[in-house]
């Protein structure tokens, strides 16, 4: 079997169609169905069936499929234990994404530990949204990302999920907006002007249902998808925002704003995904193994200025 057509053929079954693995591949559409035909060829059996205008996988292609995502996740794991022993004097590259949800403040924390290897490391960092990321990671165009989440039900990416910690969240206030709150936390909430992340984002819902749990109201003045912008926001006195407990002093030191309280009760969590099941990359190894014993390794309840919920 010739593995270079196994690739086309998953190129073309992850990507949907061969025009679009045509233009992934910078090959002619006639060329990669030719090498397919020659894989089916191989196997004794058709891997695609007509469906109107376009392909879909027959019962042998799907197994097939199962298989090539199996090789090529090797095939990557094979690439990252060649660059954990860099040559003398080389620079070790490390391609990171980051999911767009991840505060910046986190993901600067989670990321510096892979600067700070024995050897040389020069860094690519990529922002954009989750299921783009987990494509580029799939293609093997970035070695991990860096999530709020774990990969969703409905992305059918060969990859894992390493867990790096979690963290209660805390609210914050610039000082004359912290002064005009009433009563103790978490009451204080109530009617307050609310800066609130994306509703469809994972601490979004989290934290809407618990102030739906705690039977508050808050006035949302805005919501905001980047979590930088709602801090800037709150800088100015805008509304009250929240972000991990574990940043708090960063946070107040960084925006001279004030934590008014502290709950434990929604988590903040966040992972790393890449496409090896056991890590092998050292600047991967590197980020978890600080998450893990440093950063998340004391998260626990802290009180505000008014206590905690």
């Amino acid at each position: 079997m010739n593995y270079k057509h196994l690739h086309y053929f998953f190129q073309v079954a992850k990507l949907g169609g061969v025009l679009r693995a045509s233009e992934r591949l910078h090959l002619a559409p006639q060329t990669i169905s030719s090498q397919i035909q020659s894989l089916e060829e191989a196997l004794g059996t058709p891997l695609f069936a007509r469906n109107g205008r376009g392909l879909v996988l027959t019962d042998a292609g799907q197994m097939v499929l199962g298989y090539a995502e199996a090789i090529f996740s090797i095939g990557a794991e094979l690439e990252a234990a060649v660059r954990e022993q860099p040559a003398k004097g080389k620079v070790l590259e490390f391609r990171v994404g980051v999911a767009d949800a991840v505060p910046k403040t986190i993901a600067c924390r989670l990321i510096a530990p892979a600067s700070q290897l024995p050897e040389p490391v020069r860094m690519v960092c990529r922002e954009w949204k989750l299921d783009t990321l987990l494509g580029e990671l799939a293609l093997h165009r970035i070695d991990l990302v860096i999530a709020d989440a774990p990969i969703p039900s409905d992305v059918s990416v060969r990859a894992f999920n390493h867990r790096l910690g979690g963290s209660g969240i805390s609210f914050f206030a610039a000082p004359a907006l912290l002064a005009s709150c009433r009563g103790p936390f978490p009451g204080c909430l109530e009617g307050a002007p609310m800066l609130m992340p994306a509703a469809e984002s994972a601490l979004g819902k989290r934290l809407r249902n618990w102030l739906q749990a705690q039977s508050l109201r808050p006035r949302v003045v805005a919501e905001c998808d980047d979590s930088a912008l709602a801090k800037e926001f709150g800088r100015r006195g805008m509304g009250i925002f929240v972000a991990a407990t574990v940043l708090e002093r960063d946070i107040e030191k960084q925006y001279a704003v004030r934590a008014l309280g502290a709950t434990a009760d929604v988590v903040e969590e966040f992972f790393a995904i890449s496409v090896e099941r056991r890590i092998t990359h050292p600047c991967v190894t590197a980020i978890t193994e600080a998450a893990r014993n440093e950063l998340f390794a004391t998260s626990v309840r802290r009180r505000g200025r008014r206590g905690a919920g």
